[in-house]
């Protein structure tokens, strides 16, 4: 079946044929791109689209996010944009009355920001405790690496003032009491033995999770820490054939094995829409949550002088880590959000290319917010990928020019000096922590303006073009996946987002306001508007 799209704006993505006005398709492949005039055989074509002069482009790809929180935050009280301990209360006691929570069930709560509380803090297990007394509870930060658990929760986890805390985490103690609140590994290790919901209730999660990124034009996102407790969901999802996106996950180390046996075929190959791609470890937490790892110690920190955050591994641990990558052929992902952390992950690297061919498996630093400008140079010559958080500009900018100061907030997610030294990056929105939202990403990229209207580092935008890039060809490579996806080319899989306007022609302010028409994998529209 040949399927001939005309009439609108193609960007391509490619070079040497940047801009057309036409393209074929067939059996989900690219088979023309050019000009109406010049389609081949016109006569076989089985359906002709008229795009009405909007704009085509490949469908965006999702460079790290978290698609079973995604699914799981539909089964969650939301306190995104919270401004209160009292509004937190209220969203979660209508939750509880909404959906008829009985006495003893798990609640989980996800999404407030203890900058945006006119309390200034994260609420503790004594506040939590007057919300919802009959029932554990957990609250997750928007970051996703600290939370709170009430009363009831910590005694169903075992918690206690004796508990041993992990490294590279954090169990609040106050007065000889547990406060409810933790952070890292210690947080992200009690917040996995909360029961997972129901599994014909989690499918049809997936399902809204998976229109959701489709909305936003996206076609393939990201698993970006699996572990064994998902395997039970994805292989319903697979034997059931429910993915319509292509999913590629990164692994716990300490669970691969089990990915492995279970999932043989999927193994840096997709099956049913599903691929092991990797890796994923942690090496610092967030700098809205002030757990990020960095060189220079935060600033208004009242109780430290000398507070820089902290690690989550240990410099051999994370040597360890690269190596096994390395010998099992898999990349690995580098959750670095601090220069610190970043500087402990290029030391590792460069120790380990000794022995091994890192460039092989294409190592990511994901997020990499406060990445230094002096470590760009040995990012290159490593060929590491950067994949920058660069909605942190708009959604916490002046959150971290008051924890970092203005000189270093400004250079959060350093685009345009990456550009520069002709470092291959991408983007990613870190879903469920933000909307994946690919146009409002461009927009920040571009732009570089915080939620208070002030420009944040604008020497390090970038345009337009370039943006699209990292979240289309750029990202297709990040995947290793260049030859099938990211630009519009002869040979390459039929993955098409069709926008009302044209992101290179509009007012650059704009771009955020550009609307999804429609989502295309493979030839099939998976979303319309």
């Amino acid at each position: 079946m040949r399927k001939l799209y005309y009439n609108g704006t193609i960007l391509t993505m490619e070079n040497e044929l940047p801009v057309v006005d036409a393209l074929v398709i067939c059996d989900g492949k690219i088979e023309f791109v050019g000009t109406y005039e010049d389609v081949n055989n016109r006569g076989d074509i089985s359906e002709e689209i008229n795009l009405k002069g909007n704009t085509m482009l490949p469908a965006f790809i999702d460079a790290h996010s978290h698609f079973s929180a995604v699914a799981n935050s539909f089964l969650q009280v939301s306190l995104n944009e919270s401004t209160s301990f009292h509004e937190i209360s209220s969203r979660i006691r209508n939750f509880i009355d909404a959906h008829d929570v009985k006495p003893g069930e798990w609640i989980n709560a996800k999404g407030y920001d203890h900058n945006l509380l006119i309390e200034k803090r994260h609420p503790d297990r004594f506040f939590l405790d007057t919300c919802c007394p009959e029932n554990p509870l957990v609250l997750q930060h928007a970051s996703g690496h600290v939370g709170v658990f009430n009363s009831t929760g910590l005694s169903v986890l075992g918690v206690t003032v004796q508990t041993t805390v992990p490294y590279g985490g954090f169990i609040e103690i106050k007065d000889g009491e547990l406060t409810g609140y933790m952070e890292e590994n210690a947080f992200l290790e009690y917040l996995r033995k909360v029961p997972m919901p129901d599994m014909s209730v989690l499918m049809d999660a997936y399902c809204k999770a998976q229109q959701l990124y489709a909305s936003y034009g996206i076609t393939t996102i990201q698993e970006g820490f699996a572990v064994k407790e998902m395997i039970p969901f994805y292989q319903y999802l697979l034997e059931h054939n429910r993915l319509t996106l292509d999913v590629v996950a990164y692994m716990d180390m300490k669970d691969d094995k089990h990915f492995f046996d279970y999932f043989p075929n999927c193994i840096k190959q997709y099956c049913n829409g599903f691929k092991l791609g990797g890796y994923k470890i942690f090496l610092d937490g967030s700098p809205q949550g002030r757990t990020a790892w960095v060189r220079v110690p935060y600033e208004y920190e009242n109780d430290d002088d000398d507070y820089c955050g902290y690690g989550t591994m240990t410099d051999e641990k994370v040597v360890d880590a690269i190596k096994l990558a390395g010998d099992k052929g898999l990349q690995i992902l580098a959750h670095c959000n601090g220069d610190a952390a970043i500087q402990q992950y290029l030391h590792a690297i460069k120790k380990v290319t000794r022995d091994m061919d890192i460039q092989s498996i294409r190592p990511v630093i994901i997020h990499a917010q406060l990445i230094g400008i002096d470590q760009l140079d040995l990012v290159k010559q490593l060929e590491l990928i950067p994949s920058f958080f660069i909605g942190h500009v708009f959604h916490w900018g002046d959150i971290h020019v008051l924890n970092l100061g203005i000189d270093r907030a400004a250079h959060i997610s350093p685009a345009g000096s990456a550009l520069e030294k002709d470092i291959t990056f991408t983007f990613h929105q870190d879903a469920p922590v933000i909307e994946p939202n690919m146009l409002e990403t461009i927009w920040c990229a571009v732009n570089r303006i915080t939620k208070s209207g002030k420009k944040l580092g604008e020497n390090e935008g970038i345009d337009v073009l370039d943006a699209l890039k990292a979240v289309t060809i750029n990202a297709a490579y990040q995947y290793f996946e260049e030859d099938i996806k990211g630009s519009i080319k002869v040979g390459k899989n039929g993955d098409f987002v069709i926008l009302d306007k044209n992101p290179l022609t509009v007012d650059k302010m704009e771009i955020s306001n550009i609307l999804v028409l429609e989502t295309i994998k493979e030839g099939k529209t998976i979303f319309v508007r």
